[in-house]
């Protein structure tokens, strides 16, 4: 009785050995080892295949590129005080302004372009009718600590792998903030709480206004290796 749990394992490697060889085709968002697109809805896979794009700049490229994020691959860095980031790009937009330019880790860039797709402009259009047209943010590469300690250890912002959101604009150029709207119990609210609820579909860490004063005011996205979402 104690070894019965050989025959569930051998059936999953059975089936996982059939489907990397070919013998066995299921739809690609639900094939662990075809690349993500954009046009897929992030499920349970969403987060292992982003991770592998972190190896695959050629391919991570080639997906922005479908999502029609315009951006310029960055040379990698490392200082000496650990902040680092390898395999990153610099957003200069999309099918929604910035504002500003940033650099993102290429993995984290394409998780923001599943955002704007499959979270952010839906729950625009659901909740206030019409398109977000820009994103109002503090940035993402920044080398330092968590909190800006002294001492501690790296923010997830240290190796370019975090985007704080602090507001939206919209078509009709109403501005949208985290800091004004989260409480807000009328549509903006709603809106508000539909995007941080769905950006956890994605990101491995999204923190807000519910988990601590130091984001009283945006949105913190990251890939980091805690799983949290505040």
């Amino acid at each position: 009785m104690r070894y019965l749990w050989i025959v569930p394992l051998s059936l999953a490697l059975a089936a996982l050995l059939a489907v990397a060889t070919g013998h066995l085709v299921i739809p690609d968002r639900y094939n662990p080892w075809a690349p993500p697109r954009p046009a897929d809805r992030p499920n349970f896979l969403t987060g292992f295949k982003l991770g592998r794009l972190a190896d695959d700049p050629a391919q991570c490229h080639a997906f922005l590129g479908s999502a029609g994020i315009r951006f310029t691959p960055v040379a990698d860095r490392v200082n000496a005080t650990g902040c680092h980031f390898r395999n990153a790009v610099q957003i200069a937009g999309s099918g929604i302004a910035y504002g500003s330019a940033f650099t993102l880790s290429c993995r984290m860039a394409a998780g923001l372009a599943l955002f704007e797709r499959h979270v952010l402009q839906p729950a625009a259009q659901a909740s206030l009718g019409q398109p977000v047209t820009q994103i109002e943010h503090f940035g993402s590469y920044a080398c330092r600590n968590v909190y800006n300690r002294d001492a501690g250890r790296l923010s997830q912002h240290a190796t370019a792998n975090a985007f704080d959101i602090a507001g939206f604009r919209l078509r009709d150029g109403r501005r949208i903030t985290v800091a004004g709207d989260w409480n807000e119990e009328g549509v903006n609210g709603d809106f508000m709480r539909q995007v941080h609820d769905g950006a956890c579909r994605i990101f491995s860490t999204v923190l807000g206004p519910d988990y601590n004063p130091a984001h009283r005011d945006h949105f913190h996205f990251d890939m980091g290796g805690f799983s949290i979402c505040r």
